[in-house]
């Protein structure tokens, strides 16, 4: 399985957290990511969005459909976010859309075995995958990139 974990974009400070839209810059950072994931994710990729406005903003830039799923909320565990994804066995990729500091937490549990505060900068996409090999389950990093370099 792939799963995706695509930060939502720059956004505006502010109150509501749920209603914080994103700037100009943020904007166009989701833009040239979305241009970059289009071309690489499969048409079977399953889109899951946070409730959050900036989140689903940040979904919309991709032009796919894409579910809005309340355990993606800001403050959720990873193991929520490895359950709205079905990690490790959906049968199709799947491209998270959520925020920090849970996406970094979810992997880098997946890939260190231990939840830790990993960063993942704004507008920043970790494509990681599942296999196993001889009986021996482990995850794999496929690509880590963020709006500067697409």
């Amino acid at each position: 399985m792939d799963l995706i974990l695509w930060r939502h974009a720059e956004a505006e400070p502010g109150e509501p957290d749920l209603g914080r839209r994103l700037t100009a810059k943020g904007i166009q950072h989701a833009e040239r990511v979305a241009g970059w994931l289009d071309q690489h994710l499969p048409a079977t990729t399953r889109v899951l969005s946070s409730p959050a406005d900036r989140a689903q903003q940040t979904a919309r830039a991709l032009k796919r459909k894409f579910r809005v799923v309340p355990d993606l909320a800001p403050g959720v565990t990873p193991a929520s976010v490895l359950a709205a994804a079905g990690w490790p066995d959906a049968r199709e990729p799947v491209l998270v859309i959520g925020h920090q500091p849970t996406l970094g937490e979810v992997a880098a549990l997946l890939l260190s075995g231990e939840e830790a505060p990993w960063s993942v900068r704004k507008c920043g996409v970790w494509w990681l995958s599942n296999r196993v090999r001889g009986g021996m389950a482990s995850t794999v990093l496929k690509v880590m990139i963020g709006p500067d370099f697409v």
